[in-house]
């Protein structure tokens, strides 16, 4: 068992004296525990330091880690230059879990580096270790818009390449909690703020790390947390451990939560606690249960991607679909979502075919294999595939946002050849200026830009 410990630790740089000027002294339980850590981490005299970071390099689809043999850095953008650090890289870890993530299909390597120096998501732990402890070389991995799937199975490869090449290594997931914890905070305050942090405390001071896939990203959002995938990719790299968490800070004073918690796996593996295989298993019987019991119209968008995917065709309407989908006209839109992420989304605003169950079928193909924002669905995705249908009213003509409700019209908005449509009751938009907002921003519209406002209402089919 290479890993021999596992840490979770916030990041705010005025915890670093130089940085904080006195301030820092607010938050002493939060130092008190970070020096626990620390030298905890000394006992142990790690080989190798991981490190992922909410604010290293981190892009939509892909998970960055850190190229080369060597990287600094300093506080010199928060007013302390004279803090700084030179660190050398595991390079051959980094290669050993580049080739791990390229032969499991997990897009995540050294590509696409924009800025080589140290982020202080890795140097405020840095700060702490540093000082009780100067040996040991690190890998800084960045977070990435991927489901929480993929950055547990990154944890998982990380500790794999670590075993594979015998490292004595410890992870530090470093990750703030929510920041809307107190309307005095820097972001303001929301219900969901506190209630996040509760939970993630709890969870964690648990080690039940397959509790982590059940936080909503929506929810996670709105409670504006940035460590939530940095745990997740921690836990993973304890996959099939039995665990000893210990929690040992967490504070809220600043409106920002910190929470410092360890984990020590005891040597004694566990099937229970292979929680991705886990999740994903029952996340499987979920789906085919849900699929089975969809009706005509998500059967047929169903039907339409698995055929046109695995056959490169359409399918022919067949005598068994519903009248009402053979005889009306109305605009259709597909949408499909993986892991419950948006995997694909194309519709029409008014109908373009014959028929509704060909509108299906077209936006079906489309939603799948040419949304500008995704690459087209592969077979081994059609099992994870979550789909929806939403038939169109018929657009009408409205004077202002007043006449908007979030929940039951979509709005079409208008301005010279530009259009942009959002549906109606969309996870993490509640508000009508949200609405219109996104729709501006799809169709290219400026947010101070006058539009025209239409609105529809839709039937949703599951």
């Amino acid at each position: 068992m290479s890993l021999k410990a596992a840490f979770m630790v916030p990041h705010p740089p005025m915890i670093v004296p130089a940085v904080g000027r006195g301030d820092e002294a607010q938050v002493q339980k939060t130092i008190d525990a970070y020096e626990k850590v620390a030298d905890e981490i000394a006992d142990l005299k790690p080989d190798t330091i991981i490190i992922s970071s909410p604010h290293s390099i981190m892009y939509s689809d892909y998970f960055h880690i850190s190229p080369g043999a060597h990287a600094k850095g300093s506080f010199a953008r928060f007013g302390a230059p004279q803090v700084s650090f030179s660190e050398d890289y595991d390079k051959a870890l980094v290669e050993k879990l580049e080739e791990y993530a390229a032969s499991e299909g997990l897009p995540a390597g050294t590509m696409g580096e924009r800025d080589a120096s140290l982020d202080h998501g890795t140097m405020v732990p840095l700060y702490f270790i540093r000082k009780k402890y100067s040996g040991g070389k690190i890998v800084r991995i960045g977070l990435s818009g991927q489901p929480y799937t993929a950055h547990y199975k990154l944890g998982q490869l990380i500790n794999r390449a670590a075993e594979e090449l015998g490292r004595n290594a410890v992870y530090v997931a470093s990750g703030d909690l929510s920041h809307k914890l107190q309307d005095y905070g820097p972001y303001g305050f929301a219900e969901e703020g506190p209630e996040y942090d509760r939970r993630i405390m709890e969870v964690c001071s648990r080690a039940a790390f397959g509790e982590l896939f059940d936080f909503d990203e929506a929810f996670c959002d709105k409670a504006a947390e940035c460590g939530h995938r940095s745990f997740v990719m921690m836990a993973g790299a304890l996959d099939g451990m039995e665990v000893t968490a210990t929690q040992y800070s967490h504070e809220d004073v600043t409106g920002v939560g910190y929470g410092i918690i360890s984990f020590y796996p005891t040597g004694t593996v566990s099937e229970n606690r292979k929680f991705l295989d886990i999740y994903l298993k029952k996340r499987r019987d979920a789906l085919a249960v849900k699929a089975d019991a969809s009706d005509a119209y998500v059967k047929l968008a169903r039907k339409t991607i698995e055929t046109y995917i695995l056959e490169g065709r359409k399918p022919v309407i067949s005598k068994d679909i519903p009248a009402e989908m053979k005889e009306r006209k109305a605009g259709a839109f597909v949408s499909i979502h993986k892991y419950g992420q948006l995997r694909g989304c194309i519709g029409t605003i008014l109908p373009v075919t014959e028929c509704i169950a060909q509108e299906i079928i077209n936006n079906a193909v489309s939603a799948s294999t040419e949304d500008p924002r995704f690459d087209a669905i592969t077979a081994d995705e059609l099992e994870w595939l979550e789909i929806n249908v939403d038939i169109l009213g018929d657009p009408e003509d409205i004077s202002g946002p007043e006449e908007l409700d979030v929940k039951r019209y979509g709005v079409i908005v208008t301005k010279g050849h530009k259009r942009g449509l959002l549906l109606p009751d969309l996870d993490g938009v509640d508000t009508v200026e949200e609405q219109i907002s996104i729709a501006k921003r799809k169709a290219g519209i400026a947010p101070g830009e006058k539009v025209t406002l239409q609105r529809f209402e839709v039937v949703r089919h599951y």
